[in-house]
């Protein structure tokens, strides 16, 4: 039996030992041609050029492409690599590449090494090939990738050599964004032409202004083996079919638990990768599900973090490979227990000042800081459904509001001392004592003599929510794990560059009014709080009190992607970004278009499994096993036993027949309306159909005979590694 065989091939396997010979010092970022590289190979003043371009954002000095493409090439030569390729992020939601060799050949036909400025700064991938939306025609094929001179050049190394790797736009021969790293890039331009008009009335001068991010990346991890006979973990990425065990995760005892051995080997190969490539990957650890795991790097600019994190989901899924593991970033992969997102962390920050989102001891007092803060709360009230759309996905939608992930209703937790910072404003009260550090800070006494007293903070953590400020950062963590976290942070950059610009926009007119600083603030402040303090709440998001609460708010509440995506076609939605310049109507109605087939296609794809596993796997089996056991009960009909369980049988075998039918119709007939009919249509129907004939066959795992039983179980899959 197939099943059997995988159990002894998993129970042989040894674990793959990467001790590493070299320190964290000696390795770090040795892949990646930084400033420091930069500075050792090039002469002075490119070096200083190239330092304003990364630190406030300055184009870089003509002229200066081609001693850097020389430098670059001749690092990378020496590293063992062989070719070059512009890495891009096509709207599929993986990264892109072609590669070429540093070759030419002379008049004599000798070869040559090259890479010039030509070849450095701008590639030619096929356009047409990738999704567009409509932004070009099947048999329009030009398309440009141009270098990103802010995220540096690195070495990828593979079982199949070296290649140098360098960071690009993808656009169209029109210059319409064909990816998802054009926009980010102009919503860091956007926030820090806003921000910058604020702190100028405080009387700081022109800074660079930048969003830094820090995704936390959730996984599962199963026997590769196991996957062999699970088509549906192959090709869509999560079970189809799958009864939950007897046990998953209500003991609790996986999270931070003891890594397995094979999986800690499998951490610290990722680690090395990491590290030589110059990705900030500070923990990892068990998370809650069995065979779940997570890894949580430092913040850096959302730019690199962004193609960080691309790099970390390629590099998770190769070393798996490689260690006999299959790494499932499905947003759900197995029903029952927990799924995986991909929590991002987000503040904004000024190249002389710091972090704009850091409160200090006193926030009550910092009216800069408070600024910054209501310019969230006002963006999030007014656009939330947008950022409900930007993390809408199939996958996703299986984890939103399953009492795992926040529900689809978009809130802000702020905690008990800023709210009441807050509610003190809009009220009026001069009494600061309440929303004093003091209050709900301090230190915890444990009243064990040995231990010292521990510091507390201001206020505690909202797991529940789904944009909630942890002290110094909002973190958004309705973001899915196999998700870009490049469309969460175009949406918050825009929605904060809109609101910075109201608070500017209100704050010159009180000013040239003969308003002081700090009442301008006040005023702003009060009348923001006033209208969109309804996005704030600090309780218990997975409540169905909330629900009802939300809805008596006005707040939206999109439980699919079939009702989320249209967002992106509404009025105000393209006015948002047409007016920060991220992105054009064009672009933005693209974008829906791909959304909406990437969804209808994901479930396409997965019907399609369904109906085969169903006909070609489940069905044989069970009927070879029902005939078995009438046969057998037959043999035995002197002992007057039990059919029960034959009933039982025969009863499921039955709605798994009439379930499978009716998918099969459905399916056939299909909808041949416009994408938001189509949309309602799988989300609606095709989902449904999908879901009888699973629970059709999930009842029956639980009354067939194991050796029957085609596929792995859950039991196999999370806890036999």
């Amino acid at each position: 039996m197939k099943r059997r065989n995988i159990l002894k091939q998993i129970a042989i396997r040894k674990p793959v030992d990467v001790s590493p010979d070299k320190s964290l010092c000696e390795i770090w970022a040795i892949d990646v041609f930084d400033l420091a590289k930069m500075r050792s190979a090039l002469p002075k003043q490119i070096v200083r050029s190239l330092e304003k371009t990364f630190e406030i954002g300055v184009p870089l000095e003509k002229g200066m492409a081609d001693e850097i493409a020389t430098a670059m090439r001749n690092w990378a030569i020496s590293h063992g690599a062989k070719y070059y390729s512009h890495v891009f992020q096509p709207l599929t939601g993986a990264t892109a590449e072609k590669h070429d060799g540093f070759i030419a050949i002379n008049r004599e036909g000798e070869v040559l090494t090259e890479f010039s400025s030509k070849q450095l700064i701008q590639g030619e991938p096929d356009a047409s090939s990738f999704p567009n939306g409509g932004i070009r025609s099947t048999f329009e094929a030009r398309g440009y990738t141009a270098w990103d001179v802010t995220s540096p050049a690195y070495i990828m190394e593979t079982a199949n050599g070296k290649t140098l790797c360098i960071p690009t736009v993808f656009v169209s021969w029109t210059g319409e964004a064909l990816d998802k790293k054009t926009p980010l890039l102009r919503s860091n331009m956007a926030i820090n032409r806003s921000a910058n008009r604020i702190l100028k009335l405080f009387g700081n001068s022109d800074a660079s202004i930048s969003t830094s991010a820090g995704p936390e990346q959730e996984y599962f991890l199963i026997d590769s083996a196991f996957a062999t006979a699970r088509p549906d973990l192959l090709l869509a990425g999560r079970t189809l079919f799958g009864r939950p065990g007897a046990k998953g995760q209500e003991f609790g005892d996986h999270y931070l638990g003891a890594i397995p051995e094979r999986v800690q080997l499998f951490m610290n190969d990722v680690a090395e990768k990491f590290y030589r490539l110059g990705i900030p990957a500070k923990t990892h650890h068990n998370e809650a599900a069995p065979a779940q795991f997570e890894l949580a790097p430092l913040y850096e600019n959302s730019n690199i973090s962004s193609d960080h994190q691309q790099l970390t989901m390629t590099i998770l899924k190769s070393t798996a490979k490689k260690h006999g593991f299959l790494c499932l970033l499905h947003e759900k992969p197995f029903n029952g227990v927990n799924g995986s997102g991909k929590h991002v962390n987000w503040s904004v920050r000024s190249s002389t000042l710091g972090n704009l989102l850091d409160p200090g001891d006193t926030p009550h007092a910092n009216m800069q800081f408070l600024l910054f803060c209501a310019a969230v709360i006002r963006g999030v009230h007014k656009y939330g459904h947008l950022l409900r759309t930007v993390v809408a996905s199939a996958g996703n939608d299986h984890r939103l509001g399953q009492n795992e992930a926040p529900p689809s209703i978009i809130s802000i937790y702020m905690g008990a001392q800023l709210t009441d910072v807050f509610e003190q404003i809009r009220t009026g009260s001069k009494d600061t004592k309440s929303c004093a550090p003091t209050a709900e800070s301090g230190f915890m006494n444990l009243g064990v003599d040995s231990l010292p007293p521990l510091p507390k903070d201001p206020g505690d953590r909202n797991r529940t929510s789904p944009f909630a400020f942890t002290g110094n950062r909002f973190e958004f963590r309705a973001v899915g794990a196999s998700q870009s976290i490049s469309d969460s942070l175009v949406a918050i950059n825009t929605i904060a560059a809109d609101s910075l610009d109201f608070i500017a926009d209100k704050l010159e007119a009180y000013i040239s009014e003969g308003k002081k600083l700090e009442e301008a603030c006040s005023n702003v402040l009060k009348e923001i709080i006033e209208n969109h303090s309804a996005v704030i709440f600090n309780g218990n998001n997975y409540s169905k009190e909330w629900l009802k609460e939300a809805e008596s708010r006005g707040l939206r509440n999109l439980k699919t992607s079939a009702e989320a995506l249209p967002v992106l076609k509404e009025q105000e939605i393209i006015s948002l970004f047409e007016s920060q310049k991220t992105m054009s109507p064009v672009e933005l109605a693209a974008r829906f278009e791909i959304s909406a087939e990437q969804y209808i296609k994901t479930i396409d794809v997965e019907a399609k499994l369904v109906l085969e596993i169903a006909k070609t796997k489940i069905l044989p089996s069970v009927i070879a096993y029902l005939a078995e056991q009438v046969k057998c009960f037959d043999s035995l009909s002197k002992f007057s036993l039990s059919r029960s369980n034959i009933n039982y049988v025969a009863e499921y075998l039955k709605e798994l027949q009439n379930a499978t039918a009716k998918l099969q119709k459905d399916f056939s007939v299909g909808h041949s309306g416009n994408l938001e009919e189509q949309l309602k249509f799988y989300s609606q129907t095709i989902l449904a159909d999908m879901d009888a004939v699973r629970a059709a066959a999930d009842a029956l795992e639980g009354e067939v005979s194991d050796e029957y039983w085609p596929l792995p179980s859950y039991m196999e899959m999370l806890f036999v590694r």
